[in-house]
């Protein structure tokens, strides 16, 4: 007995009573075929999925390819629109090929040489009616963007109403926890497992993922406009531009979108152009180096225990090739030796790389507020740098050859406006004089250290040093020999 295989296919959206269209219909039917023919079914395939001309069906090119590869000789398809929309030419190829074709609704069979032509015909048929739909549909949703609505289901966090414009929805409050948490430094993963863990379910109904995070954080939808797709293999969708290559509002009138300021910052943090504003970690520090100091057998901190600071690696049980220990007093009287030398020596006027860092780190500490004005005009500055760059690979990737080609020249003038307007912002704050005079002097520098309790010493060690790495001893008891054992990270300036 002959085996035959059968191509099943429906759309994903299935009208409610069309029969014809189930796979458990058109599978019975096919088998009913073979049966009433003398065929045995050895595979069944199927695609829930549209026969469009752009659409990729996988069960359908293996379908095919077995035919060609004539694992089996014959194909089954209820309809010749449920076989491809692509022409006529499609079909010629099978058919020259050698392989057999039967469409059961039409009652077409290629072994026929009458049916020949007109399964040729219908291919064509099929095609003209799938090209003219998916004109309409496309002229459709042009239409609807243009006139500011909403085009399918409404995005995660969003409603719509009758005429096609978005309004806050049920789980509006979840988009802005979102880029609140991801403004303030925590990383996508991280928001996606708080997220799970609150049993807040995800936009798919499941678990919370970093990239349903990052889709959220770089959606222009939720700043209020009409968003279009530039290519099916760009991450992010882009704000659409209409022909006077403005954007269009989606949300109805009176509905506020999430804060501009609070946007820009998320894509400013995740993107590593601005540090978050998390809160500092539970618990306080004690001793003069704590969190400064690296074993430099395996990178474990050095904790204190006891008189002394010793690699944590070490003393928690996990393997380190050469645990570093150093007697407290020894190291810190080192560290603040060096410090001092370090710092009163670099030449303020000269633009000392050292120098310049303590001047950031100590406006940090000295005046916070207009410290932070000055990072986020800086982030700025680098997101629109930043920005101005993906405008060119994007084009340099063929992103802007279509529709959205003739809006490129507009979007490189927005990009560059904003990168002037961010500069000049930053340099309205980055100017600000900071009173270094102290770490210009030693005498000074010491006697402001003499008089400073253990928090302040811990900042004014932090202004100029980054890291410290300690080496282990060249034998127990030995007299400690900072130069020999500690390398110091000196710090550098932010944008360096």
């Amino acid at each position: 007995m002959e085996e035959i295989d059968l191509y099943l296919r429906k759309s994903l959206i299935v009208r409610e009573g069309t029969e014809a269209l189930t796979f458990r219909t058109q599978e019975e039917r096919g088998r009913e075929w073979a049966r009433r023919h003398d065929y045995t079914v050895r595979k069944v395939w199927k695609d829930n999925l549209s026969a469009w001309t752009d659409t990729k069906r996988p069960d359908f090119d293996r379908a095919l390819a077995a035919l060609r590869r004539k694992e089996v000789p014959a194909l089954w398809v209820y309809a010749v629109d449920r076989f491809d929309r692509k022409g006529a030419g499609s079909v010629i190829r099978i058919l020259d090929a050698g392989a057999r074709l039967i469409f059961d609704y039409e009652r077409l069979d290629s072994a026929d040489p009458r049916d020949r032509e007109r399964i040729i015909g219908d291919a064509e048929r099929a095609k003209a009616a799938s090209d003219l739909l998916s004109h309409r549909v496309r002229d459709t949703k042009k239409s609807q963007r243009r006139r500011g609505e909403w085009v399918g289901a409404a995005p995660y966090g969003l409603r719509k109403d009758k005429s096609g414009k978005l309004h806050h929805g049920t789980h509006w409050d979840k988009i802005i926890r979102v880029l609140t948490d991801v403004s303030e430094g925590h990383a996508p993963r991280s928001v996606a497992r708080r997220m799970t863990l609150d049993k807040i379910l995800s936009p798919k109904g499941g678990q919370w993922g970093a990239s349903t995070v990052r889709r959220i954080v770089y959606n222009p939808v939720y700043e209020g406009w009409q968003v279009v797709a530039l290519s099916r293999d760009y991450t992010w969708p882009v704000a659409y531009r209409n022909e006077d290559g403005e954007r269009v509002r989606v949300f109805a009138e009176g509905v506020e979108p999430v804060p501009a300021e609070l946007v820009a910052k998320a894509r400013r943090v995740h993107a590593g152009h601005q540090r978050g504003s998390l809160g500092p970690r539970s618990g306080k520090a004690t001793h003069l180096l704590t969190d400064l100091l690296r074993c430099a057998g395996c990178g474990a901190r050095m904790p204190t225990s006891g008189r002394s600071y010793v690699c944590n690696g070490h003393a928690m049980g996990k393997m380190c090739p050469a645990p570093a220990s150093a007697m407290r007093e020894r190291i810190e009287e080192y560290v603040y030796a060096e410090w001092l030398h370090a710092v009163s020596r670099a030449d303020v006027k000269e633009g000392d790389p050292l120098m310049i860092a303590v001047a950031e780190r100590w406006a940090a500490l000295t005046a916070p507020e207009e410290t932070e004005e000055a990072h986020e005009a800086l982030a700025a500055v680098k997101a629109a740098e930043a920005a101005l760059e993906r405008l060119a690979n994007d084009r340099a990737k063929g992103l802007y050859d279509g529709a959205m080609g003739r809006h490129f020249p507009r979007l490189v003038t927005e990009a560059e406006e904003a990168l002037t307007n961010t500069q000049t912002r930053y340099g309205q704050f980055s100017g600000g004089v900071v009173d270094l005079t102290m770490f210009d002097d030693a005498e000074m520098l010491a006697e402001a250290w003499a008089v400073a309790d253990l928090p302040m010493r811990r900042d004014l060690i932090r202004v100029a040093v980054d890291k410290i790495t300690v080496t282990q001893a060249a034998r127990r008891g030995a007299t400690f020999d900072g130069d020999a054992r500690c390398t110091i990270k000196w710090a550098t300036p932010e944008d360096a």
